[in-house]
């Protein structure tokens, strides 16, 4: 789930003017959009679409950003690669709990901030850069990997990990049924807490089917089906969530391991986990594959 918990170890309509001239003001707006980006100063504050809530972004994100969209030119790899090369350059950032803004009570705001990333947040920025060759359409790219729909509010934003895989847009596919016969399928009803409450309040219960692959059963022949970039989920028994922590299976030198923004105290901070060592901490893993 996209609910940001501390692992163990989320058109203006121009009334009655016509549509040409609807079309005009919002390419004006795109265009205010990138010059005030690329003039910020130490926090630039810039909308993100007309009507939208404002984009906050710091010089030393913006400096990253443009540094990871210059290597990923450079690059001709696949999308697995790509998502590696990408999350390895977030190696060693600190850790921040709960770092987007927003609920059914407070406006959500566009969060863009590099100098911490929870775990969510985290592949979230991997993601968009993957798909992105300008700090523009890596802006547009995040909204539509963060929200449904493409709309900055707090009823849209994915919450759970499946969302990633459930929504109309989807950012990733579903591979982990196909990768053992050990997989095992939950109905879950996410959002709702085992008392009668809810995880979010002012958001339904979603209903929705759940695939896992017991940490038991993920051998070398389901390791040899994963992909470096591949998105991994710590899948959860408990009621109303899918996952606990996500984070990027990497096949290094020294093994597989499970790429993630760890809150641990002996981490806190991006750190490749020996995935061996991981599993034995979580009841499973949810593997989706990045499009």
């Amino acid at each position: 789930m996209r609910w940001r918990t501390r692992q163990s170890d989320r058109r203006v309509t121009v009334g009655a003017v016509s549509t040409d001239v609807g079309g005009f003001v919002r390419t004006i707006a795109r265009v205010l959009l990138v010059l005030l980006v690329l003039v910020g100063g130490t926090a630039s504050m810039v909308p993100a679409a007309v009507g939208a809530p404002a984009v906050h972004i710091d010089d030393v994100t913006a400096g990253k950003i443009d540094a990871l969209l210059a290597s990923r030119a450079g690059a001709a790899q696949s999308k697995g690669e790509l998502v590696e090369l990408l999350s390895r350059q977030f190696l060693g950032t600190p850790y921040g709990a709960d770092m987007l803004v927003g609920s059914a009570t407070q406006p959500e705001q566009l969060v863009i901030d590099f100098r911490r990333v929870d775990c969510f947040t985290y592949l979230d920025y991997v993601e968009a850069l993957s798909r992105s060759t300008d700090r523009d359409q890596f802006i547009a790219n995040l909204v539509d990997t963060r929200y449904a729909e493409g709309r900055i509010d707090f009823r849209q934003r994915k919450h759970f990990f499946s969302d990633w895989v459930s929504t109309p847009q989807i950012a990733a596919t579903d591979v982990t049924g196909a990768l053992s016969t050990a997989a095992v399928t939950v109905a879950k009803h996410l959002n709702a807490k085992a008392d009668g409450g809810n995880y979010l309040p002012g958001l339904p219960v979603v209903d929705r089917a759940v695939t896992y692959l017991p940490s038991a059963a993920v051998d070398d022949n389901v390791i040899g089906g994963l992909r470096t970039g591949d998105y991994l989920g710590a899948y959860t028994d408990q009621a109303g969530l899918d996952v606990t922590h996500v984070g990027i299976f990497v096949q290094t030198a020294d093994g597989p391991v499970f790429r993630n923004a760890s809150s641990l105290a002996a981490n806190n901070k991006v750190v490749d986990s020996p995935l061996a060592e991981y599993l034995r901490s979580v009841p499973g893993i949810v593997v989706y594959r990045a499009q």
